[in-house]
């Protein structure tokens, strides 16, 4: 197994497509200071998985993308493809070459691709465990990593023979193992939280459950009693509709009585008034007779200066005639007194017609008392019916 190509764009300082082509043997890359060479090794360690930016000489994971120059615009991505001969079987895959690619956007997205296909970061790890090739594995040194191989310090010395031997899978597959228990005993944490608020859900619900059940039988009792309540105020209604009922025929009777006799009274009324002309005509005629009488008076007397020779004769006559003046004055008195009675009984009449009226009015008044009793009866009946409907429907 050997490294057959690597390709960059946009990592770093490679702004342009950049392919380094491996030949069978040992490849240098020889230039000044900050040509780019640590590049190709940050390049290397980034397409095998590397996520700390401090390997990477950075503080962000965003500044390998190239950030531009004067002449030249930045780039949005970075990507780094790397191809691995497999010729020997090294590698758990049925293909000879392998092809690894690593993309990073600005927006800091990041793809993982094998051969082409989307896969994951630990897909990668997982196919380079055990081969001495990987991000942290002693086939990238860094100038830092020799000075660690050559220290006194077990530990420093310690990942590349773990490395060498081939138990960095074991203790990552390990070190995976106890993360998953340590997950599962939190989830086992978690899941005894739960099953205590589910219990005390569980009898809160209960308690709720027999608080139903009794506000479902004082519901059935308080129906029980509402439709024996309905059905008592149904009949009381029924009952008070009858005397009502009662009442308004004898109001509507007495007052078709007190209509007949508003009529009686006002076809006697009439008459009077009838009666009343025929005395005031009466009454002309006799003050027409009276000054006829007044104007032969007159003419006698005038006569009676011409005529003294039937002085006795005048005389006679003015005597029978001051006599029927006489008599037609006790008429006139007697037809007063009786215009005067008249009047009286008209003032009498009309005290009646008035106290007929006002009894009238009096009775109207209960009439429409009376209907709009009537009237509130029915519209409590039909909402009584309502609501013996509605307890009907809640007891069906």
């Amino acid at each position: 197994m050997h490294l057959k190509r690597l390709d960059i764009l946009g990592f770093k300082s490679f702004a342009n497509k950049t392919t380094i082509k491996f030949s069978h043997g040992i490849t240098a890359i020889v230039g000044p200071n900050g040509c780019g060479k640590t590049n190709v090794l940050d390049s290397l360690r980034w397409v095998l998985g590397e996520q700390k930016v401090s390997l990477l000489r950075g503080t962000r994971m965003e500044e390998v993308i190239f950030n531009g120059t004067r002449d030249v615009k930045p780039l949005g991505m970075a990507e780094v493809s790397l191809t691995v001969v497999n010729d020997r079987g090294v590698l758990p895959t049925e293909y000879n070459e392998i092809m690894i690619t690593r993309r990073l956007f600005r927006s800091g997205e990041s793809e993982y691709l094998l051969n082409k296909v989307p896969c994951r970061r630990k897909d990668i790890i997982d196919l380079f465990l055990d081969t001495g090739m990987g991000a942290h594995s002693y086939s990238v040194i860094q100038p830092d990593m020799i000075d660690a191989v050559l220290s006194d310090k077990a530990e420093e010395r310690r990942f590349l023979f773990e490395e060498a031997a081939g138990i960095t899978k074991y203790k990552q597959r390990k070190e995976a193992a106890l993360r998953k228990l340590e997950s599962t005993e939190n989830d086992f944490l978690r899941l005894k939280d739960i099953y205590a608020e589910v219990k005390t859900r569980v009898n809160s619900l209960y308690r709720q459950h027999k608080k139903a059940e009794r506000y479902q039988k004082l519901t059935e009792e308080i129906k029980s009693w509402e439709l024996y309540l309905g059905s008592l105020r149904t009949r009381n209604l029924e009952q008070d509709k009858r005397e009502l009922k009662a009442k308004y025929d004898t109001a509507y009777e007495e007052k078709t009585n007190r209509e007949t006799l508003i009529d009686q009274v006002s076809a006697q009324l009439e008459a009077d008034r009838k009666e009343q002309l025929d005395i005031e005509q009466q009454l002309n005629q006799v003050g027409s007779e009276a000054f006829s009488a007044s104007e032969k008076a007159h003419s006698l007397e005038r006569e009676i200066s011409v005529y003294k020779e039937k002085k006795s004769n005048a005389v006679h006559l003015i005597e029978k005639n001051e006599a029927d003046i006489r008599a037609l004055q006790a008429r006139s008195e007697n037809l007063k007194s009786q215009a005067t009675q008249i009047e009286n009984d008209l003032i009498v009449q009309k005290q009646l017609y008035e106290e007929i009226s006002a009894q009238l009015k009096d009775a109207e008044e209960k009439q429409a008392a009376i209907d709009l009793d009537l009237l509130n009866a029915r519209s409590n009946k039909e909402e009584e019916n309502k609501k013996l409907l509605e307890l009907e429907g809640r007891l069906s």
